[in-house]
C-alpha cells in the first residue's frame, strides 16, 4: 500500500510540475525602451530650424551607412541614435554655418532592425523593430496565435552585446487581460509561442 501512495503522490507531483506556472518574468532591467539605432534602409528626414526659417531633407539611408547633409557633407548615420545624430548635425551647422540651429529628426520607417516570431503563429517569420513595441503589438503583427498556443507561456530569447542570451517567458495572454505588465521588445529578439500541452 505504502508503495502504491508513494507512486501516486509521484504522478500527482508530476502534474502539479507540468500545470505550474511559468517562471516569473522578466527582470526589471529587460524591460525598459532601448533607443532604436538606424541602419542601411531606414527612411529618415533631418528638419533643421534656424531663425525663422526651416530646412528639411529625406533620406534613405543606403549601404555606406551615410548621408549627405547641405554644408556639412558626410554624416555616418548607421549604428546611432536618433539623438545622437540631431547632435552633430546640430554642433557641426552650428560651427560657422547657421547661428544657434535646431536640428530634429523624424524617423519614417526602420527596416534594419528586426525581430523574429515563431511557433504557433499565424504568420512566422521576421518583423521590423520599432521603438517601444511590446510583445503583444508583435504577436499581433505576427498574424495571432494559433488555437494550440500556450498563450501565457511565450519564450523571448534576447543577445547581450557580450553575446551571451537570456530567456523570459511571458504571460501575454494576461498582458492583453490587463493582469500583468506589457514586456517591451528590443532588437534581434526571437520569440517562440510554444504549444500547449493538452
Amino acid at each position: 500500500m505504502g508503495t502504491v501512495r508513494l507512486a501516486l503522490v509521484a504522478v500527482l507531483a508530476s502534474l502539479a510540475c507540468s500545470s505550474a506556472p511559468e517562471p516569473v518574468y522578466p527582470a526589471p532591467e529587460a524591460a525598459q525602451p532601448v533607443a532604436t539605432t538606424l541602419g542601411p534602409g531606414d527612411e529618415i528626414v533631418v528638419h533643421v530650424f534656424y531663425g525663422a526659417s526651416e530646412m528639411e531633407r529625406p533620406y534613405t539611408i543606403g549601404p555606406s551607412g551615410e548621408i549627405g547633409f547641405p554644408l556639412i557633407g558626410k554624416v555616418e548615420v548607421a549604428g546611432r541614435t536618433q539623438a545622437e545624430i540631431e547632435t552633430e548635425i546640430q554642433e557641426r551647422l552650428a560651427d560657422g554655418y547657421l547661428k544657434d540651429p535646431m536640428v530634429s529628426i523624424d524617423i519614417k520607417e526602420v527596416r534594419s532592425q528586426k525581430i523574429a516570431v515563431f511557433g504557433q503563429i499565424n504568420t512566422p517569420g521576421t518583423l521590423p523593430f520599432f521603438e517601444g513595441m511590446t510583445i503583444v503589438e508583435a504577436i499581433s503583427q505576427a498574424g495571432g496565435f494559433t488555437q494550440l498556443a500556450r498563450k501565457d507561456a511565450v519564450t523571448v530569447t534576447r543577445t547581450r552585446p557580450d553575446g551571451t542570451k537570456d530567456s523570459y517567458v511571458i504571460p501575454v495572454e494576461s498582458i492583453a487581460e490587463n493582469r500583468a505588465d506589457n514586456f517591451l521588445m528590443q532588437p534581434g529578439d526571437i520569440v517562440l509561442v510554444p504549444q500547449r500541452r493538452w
